[in-house]
């Protein structure tokens, strides 16, 4: 793959990323909000952090410019999550 491809595959894939984590976010959030199952919040926490990891260290791996875009797709994510969230508030 050349870098331009990988850059953007890595851009996809944190776009992809973070729509799952911030999901994974809201429904935490209302676990804890409604006060129902901490357990399960925590091991949502826990979860989300654990992954976190694992995806942006492969990316690092894979070069500066691949985390870049990554971290870049995974920061569009975060505005379309908050878009959504002011949208339903």
């Amino acid at each position: 793959m050349t870098g331009a491809s990988l850059s953007f595959a890595a851009g996809f894939a944190g776009l992809v990323y973070g729509i799952v984590h911030f999901a994974v976010l809201q429904r935490t959030v209302e676990l804890c909000s409604a006060g129902r199952s901490r357990l399960a919040a925590a091991a949502l926490t826990l979860g989300r952090i654990a992954v976190a990891i694992l995806f942006f260290s492969l990316a690092a791996r894979l070069g500066a410019l691949p985390l870049l875009s990554a971290f870049l797709g995974f920061l569009l994510a975060r505005t379309f999550a908050l878009r959504a969230a002011r949208r339903t508030a």
